[in-house]
């Protein structure tokens, strides 16, 4: 269903130009410990969850850390697959700067000497591990292992396998002609939490944060849910009952003003020509998936709390990119510019800002973007920062939410060519407080505005005929946008089949 959108100095590396960092080190804490980190990331997961004003997402916990910290309700993912949105938020760089497109390209092709945040953390005194998944993984074939992982970011990995995998032959695929990891497809399964993947990975969490209590860490844990098949214990299935849910709103004619390169190419058919019986079995399988995934980090910041870690633990929270759930008459899944995709959760806890009752339970509602995270980070752990991150810290805004702050967010996305598209075709667009502009090939394959003041849910293209308003509205955001993305096919290695 349709999530309800009720909230509605950047340093660009030369393209080619390895982006290295002198040592971090840390800076005087003066008189406040080193606070931990606790770095969780979920796959697949839109602003499906109550504290963005999701109505029908059961989801308690997140909501709670969203209410003890900052909700950042405009953030935006750089590429909204797996992969490159990954690899850019570890490294803060755009994916002009790392040349990361697909599912197979590694970031140091590009970048061999970059330090990753978790790197940044050891170099100053750091624990750093990662449990389940940060990096990409070829989900769900390599659970259980280190998959495209970075081995340098980490001095402990640990790859929990669960029922999950042993238990695929059981999954309903409601397109038998693609692999589970790509189609619409789930199990309501038997067992506990703690047998699920997932829940493995947040037990062996648990068991690093009671191991490393007594020195700084740098904890990543990384969830697979809700990604494809959506996969969650029978009990969180019948929290959703079919009879309440819809599938998404748009006009019946939505679709006319959007390029053809608009749609993803997984997803050309809407709705993948399924019935709406089955999309709606599929809608219940994701927020079973969704609510399972928060009952695990409920279980970690119970942890927190009960090993007297949670004075000192900056929380974040994050998904690699939104989600599609039948928007637009039936786009499903990721891949696209629009909200729903480009829109990402991001919660930030830092109890020595949000202990204050005034500074908590606040929504920012400025535009920020994944890769903010990394230098904001290094603020908040008071550790100097490599040079050339290409975000900047958040800090001012976990301080005070309604902050002075000029912000916007570019995304971008990679099509192969195919029988709809004649040539790969790079896909960028720029979202302000009002405004969300697309260019597809430079423009030559198609333009798209919206201005979210009136139209949230981006259902009239006005750059199809633009107006004296439109044109100039688009004369601004241009520059904007190539600032950040230059919206050319890349010259490094693609694999098309995994764009």
């Amino acid at each position: 269903m349709t999530n309800p959108l009720i909230f509605l100095p950047v340093l660009l590396a030369a393209c080619g130009v390895i982006v290295s960092a002198a040592p971090a080190k840390a800076a005087d804490q003066g008189d406040r410990e080193r606070p931990n980190v606790l770095f969780i990331a979920v796959d697949d997961l839109a602003c499906s969850l109550g504290c963005y004003g999701d109505l029908i997402a059961k989801t308690p916990h997140i909501d709670g850390l969203a209410a003890s910290g900052i909700c950042f309700q405009r953030a935006y993912n750089q590429l909204p697959l797996c992969n490159p949105t990954r690899a850019s938020v570890m490294t803060g760089l755009r994916p002009d700067t790392i040349k990361v497109y697909d599912l197979d390209r590694h970031f140091r092709d590009q970048v061999p000497d970059v330090v990753t945040l978790p790197q940044a953390f050891q170099q100053a005194g750091y624990f750093a591990a990662r449990v389940g998944k940060i990096y990409h993984y070829n989900v769900p074939a390599a659970i259980g292992t280190d998959g495209f992982d970075d081995p340098p970011s980490w001095h402990q990995t640990v790859n929990p396998k669960g029922r999950d995998k042993a238990d695929e032959a059981l999954v309903f695929n409601a397109e038998p002609h693609r692999k589970i990891s790509g189609a619409l497809s789930w199990l309501a399964a038997e067992g506990t939490d703690e047998q699920q993947t997932d829940g493995m990975i947040a037990t062996a969490a648990i068991d690093i944060m009671k191991d490393k209590r007594d020195q700084p860490f740098f904890l990543a844990v990384g969830f697979f849910r809700p990604h494809t098949p959506y996969v969650a214990p029978r009990k969180y299935f019948d929290m959703y009952p079919l009879d309440a849910l819809r599938l998404p709103y748009a006009p019946a004619n939505d679709r006319d003003d959007i390029p053809t390169a608009a749609f993803a190419h997984n997803c050309p058919v809407p709705n993948y020509g399924l019935d709406e019986p089955t999309l709606l079995k599929a809608t219940q399988a994701y927020y079973a998936c969704v609510s399972f995934v928060d009952a695990q980090v409920g279980r970690l910041l119970e942890s927190l709390d009960e090993l007297g870690l949670a004075e000192k633990t900056i929380v974040v929270f994050w998904s690699d990119h939104g989600y599609h759930l039948g928007d637009h008459n039936g786009v499903w899944q990721k891949r696209t510019l629009f909200e729903q995709a480009a829109r990402t959760p991001l919660i930030i806890r830092d109890p020595h800002i949000h202990s204050a009752p005034l500074a908590a339970r606040r929504a920012c509602r400025r535009i920020v973007e994944l890769v903010d995270i990394y230098p904001t980070l290094m603020d908040l752990g008071q550790i100097e920062a490599p040079s050339g991150l290409e975000g900047r810290s958040l800090r001012a805004l976990l301080e005070n939410p309604a902050a002075q702050w000029e912000g916007s967010a570019v995304t971008q996305i990679l099509r192969p060519a195919d029988d709809r598209l004649p040539k790969q075709v790079m896909g960028c667009s720029v979202r302000t407080a009002r405004y969300r502009y697309t260019e597809w090939g430079e423009g030559k394959q198609g333009v798209e505005l919206y201005d979210h003041q009136t139209d949230p849910n981006e259902y009239n293209n006005l750059a199809r005929q633009p107006d004296p308003r439109a044109t100039a509205v688009i004369e601004r955001l241009r520059p904007m946008l190539r600032s950040k993305a230059s919206g050319k096919t890349p010259q490094v290695p693609v694999n098309p089949a995994r764009l």
